[in-house]
């Protein structure tokens, strides 16, 4: 988006400020200004002057010696050319000696300008330079009256008949301007206009805001005697007005016109095509005019397009639309792709007698694939693709009829074809000041805030404190949005630093967070490295891991769209991905390798899914190499330790897990609930992946663990009392566990149980065949007092009888 400086004076008359300084204010209020470019930058002591008098060069067939006026007390100048153009009476841009230019006659412009100096040419004093307009930094894309070859002319254009000789022609030729070009984000549909970018500005420097006034058009006929307008798909097309204008006269557009155009990088055409970009660049709304005498029917239908139906667009190039296409039709064929560009068979041509003017509001979404289908992407799709407010259609119509007016293009026709069928109203925004203070940590009064509001258009009612936000302001729809508007206009460099407040004050991991980081810390301190694997899965998985058909582990939630069968459906349970990467290490030969992966597993809470699956976070481990099953069984108590689950683990080697070894394998138990599990893959599933060796694996259900992790550590001193150790060995049967043994030694033990460890086992010919020998040592502490012989000997009692009480007696 760029708009000239003298545009946006033209609507805040006051504004009164540099570039630089416009740039940075502007900015600071949120309308980003990328850069700006000054169009006389490297222009100096340019002036209108006139040729009195002119001769041929003695020494040079080419060129010629003139006598030019330069100041208006009739100072006058030798200036010897080659321009082809030139004669006696002719007004022309002047370079004084020591002024500068843009750039040479080819257009190339040199960094800096090009200064000239008084010199001779062919022996003839020369005394500065007649200008082109390329000369001038500029071409005659932009400048339609300017000669193909030669100095530009201002007396061949009668709207330069005020010029008074020795007045700067920079000026005259409206290149004492500044074009800044700005980074407009796309929920500011209205600052794609320059009455946008106007309004921002005043509000921005405090300035009066004077928008154009657009007055009442049109003769006593009725635009719908003329017309007729049909929208059958109303949610690609919110709005369609359409005017009518006859008797018109094609032909130039005034300079002032020309010129605004120019700077904004759009070239003068006529005064048709001119009037229709001038208002799409002041209001941001695209406009197109038809020839009303190729309309067939008088009828204007906005329909989809046909699949495979052929248009040719303005440019000349034949298209293919699709039904995904909004067209505008006649009563018979299409005559312009909606929002994109006309067709060839209504165009404007210097024989069009009556015009159909268009402003519409198309669908933004459809109008940008639709031109990303066609690759046609056009200043009017690119404003549509931003989702206009249908309300600014009617204003924009208006305006361009009274320019039709204004500069006696056309009679127009009164009235307007306006179908609408879904109006767009202003919104409502309840407002609390307080919450705008808190917030940005400022102490602003409610009328100063009111104030900010009121400077860019925004209403407020006082009865019901709410904000009134215009149908332009597409951007405003909560309160945080009216306390960036206070933010903005304040100042952001003039808010206060303050502390910010509530919870967020003092940032910190969440408690699940911190569970799953000392996860993973404990893993890697144990030489574990993470894994990262697919959550999409294949059914065969579960024949691998030879779960049973009619497990619950095989009910999964099914991808709709899977890039194929091995990505079908979500995982149940983490291993498959896991002992994948364990195989593909043991195939390439690394020897000792240890993996470990969080992540979750997906379970359906009913089939066909209604709702959304259970997502439960798995802590797995796997390894092959060295270590076995206790090794793993070590990692996972120092981890659960680590986390405060200080109570008891118990084992249960029944865990019932088709893919570990019916032997090694055991639930993780704490308070009674199952929390994991872990064991040595079944030697079928090693087969299965390829792993040819033992491998070990352990599950944690994260939820569970995490619901009962603490970090909460109480300190208790060193013991001030001696211990007191006894060591039992017991015979028992094979069948018994150790988790049996301790959990009689920790119930009966009391309070001034401290410790106890296995210390040996025993299978041999000194015991009889289906019998164990365990030993453990046991020791005992009181934090008040050293135990007497007595106390040490009530609790071994104790824990005997409770032995006893499950088959177990003392080793002889």
């Amino acid at each position: 988006m760029n708009t000239p400086l003298s545009w946006i004076k033209a609507y805040v008359p006051d504004l009164d400020c540099s570039a630089q300084e416009y740039t940075d204010a502007m900015t600071l209020t949120g309308t980003k200004v990328e850069g700006y470019e000054k169009l006389d930058a490297d222009l100096d002591k340019i002036v209108v002057g006139k040729i009195l008098k002119i001769e041929k060069h003695p020494d040079a067939d080419k060129l010629i010696v003139c006598q030019v006026q330069v100041s208006k007390d009739g100072d006058t100048v030798q200036i010897v050319t080659g321009a082809p153009n030139v004669k006696e009476g002719d007004v022309v841009p002047v370079v004084l000696d020591g002024g500068r230019v843009a750039g040479g006659h080819d257009g190339n412009k040199a960094p800096g300008g090009i200064k000239i100096k008084k010199g001779k040419l062919r022996g003839i004093e020369s005394c500065g330079m007649m200008c082109s307009i390329e000369e001038l930094g500029s071409s005659k894309e932009f400048y339609p009256d300017a000669p193909e070859d030669g100095i530009y002319i201002f007396s061949d254009n009668k709207e330069y008949d005020h010029l008074e000789i020795g007045s700067s022609a920079i000026e005259a030729l409206g290149l004492n301007d500044v074009t800044f070009e700005y980074e407009i984000t796309s929920n500011r549909v209205d600052c794609f206009g320059v009455v946008g970018i106007a309004r921002e500005a005043a509000a921005t420097f405090s300035k009066e805001f004077h928008p154009p006034v657009v007055k009442e058009t049109g003769n006593s006929e009725n635009a719908k005697d003329y017309i007729d307008v049909e929208i059958k798909d109303t949610e690609l097309c919110k709005r369609y007005v359409a005017r009518v204008v006859k008797n018109i006269k094609i032909g130039p557009s005034p300079l002032w016109m020309q010129r605004r155009l120019a700077a904004c990088g759009i070239r003068p055409i006529n005064n048709i095509v001119d009037i229709t970009n001038y208002v799409m660049e002041e209001y941001a709304q695209p406009m197109h005019a038809f020839d009303l005498d190729q309309i067939a029917g008088k009828k204007i239908v906005v329909r989809r397009g046909n699949d495979n139906e052929t248009f040719t667009t303005l440019d000349g190039q034949e298209r293919t639309i699709d039904s995904s296409m909004l067209m505008i039709c006649d009563a018979e064929k299409p005559v312009a792709i909606a929002g994109i560009m006309g067709g060839e068979n209504s165009k404007i041509t210097d024989n069009v007698s009556t015009m159909l003017f268009e402003a519409a509001c198309f669908d933004g979404t459809n109008i940008r694939l639709s031109s990303k289908k066609l690759g046609l992407r056009t200043d009017s799709s690119a404003k549509f693709e931003k989702g206009l407010d249908p309300n600014n259609a009617m204003e924009a119509i208006n305006r361009a009829c009274q320019l039709v007016e204004e500069l006696g293009v056309g009679e127009v026709v009164g009235g307007a074809v306006d179908v609408y069928p879904n109006v767009r109203t202003e919104t409502r925004i309840p407002y609390r000041y307080e919450r705008t203070n808190k917030l940005l940590g400022t102490n602003l009064d409610k009328e100063t805030m009111i104030g900010y509001f009121k400077k860019v258009d925004l209403g407020y009612d006082e009865a019901t404190d709410e904000v009134i936000v215009p149908t332009w302001r597409q951007d405003v729809l909560s309160q945080a949005d009216l306390d960036e508007e206070v933010a903005r206009f304040f100042g952001y460099d003039k808010i206060p630093t303050t502390l910010p407040t509530g919870e967020a004050t003092t940032g910190k991991l969440s408690f699940k967070l911190r569970v799953e980081n000392c996860a993973r810390d404990m893993a890697e301190q144990f030489g574990f490295s993470e894994a990262q694997t697919y959550s999409f899965e294949s059914p065969k998985v579960f024949d691998k891991l030879l779960i049973p058909a009619e497990d619950k582990l095989r009910e999964t939630v099914t991808i709709s769209n899977p890039l194929g069968e091995d990505y079908s459906i979500m995982r149940t349970l983490p291993l498959n991905g896991m002992l994948t990467s364990l195989s593909t290490n043991f195939n390439r030969r690394n020897k000792n390798v240890r993996l470990y992966e969080l992540a979750n597993i997906y379970l359906p809470k009913a089939l066909p899914i209604t709702e959304l699956p259970d997502e439960r976070m798995q802590f797995t481990l796997g390894f092959y190499g060295d270590g076995d099953f206790f090794d793993l069984k070590g990692i996972i108590e120092e981890y659960l330790e680590k986390i405060g689950l200080k109570g008891v683990l118990t084992y249960d080697p029944n865990a019932g897990k088709t893919f570990l070894h019916p032997g090694r394998q055991a639930n993780i138990i704490y308070d009674g609930v199952v929390i994991g599990y872990l064991g040595e893959l079944h030697p079928e599933v090693l087969d299965n992946y390829d792993i040819g060796t033992k491998a070990y694996v352990g599950v944690l259900d994260m939820p569970e663990v995490t619901s009962k992790a603490s970090f909460d550590v109480k300190y208790t001193g060193i013991a001030k009392y001696p211990a007191v150790t006894r060591d039992i060995s017991m015979l028992m049967k094979k069948e018994i566990l150790a988790g049996q043994v301790e959990e009689v030694i920790r119930k009966n033990g009391g309070k001034i149980l401290e410790s106890y460890h296995l210390f040996d086992i025993y299978e041999g010919s000194q015991i009889q065949e289906g019998y164990k020998s365990m030993a453990y040592s046991i020791s005992f502490r009181a934090k008040d007092r050293t135990l007497e012989e007595k106390d040490v000997t009530e609790v071994m009692n104790k824990i005997l009888k409770g032995l006893s009480a499950i088959g177990i007696e003392l080793r002889q």
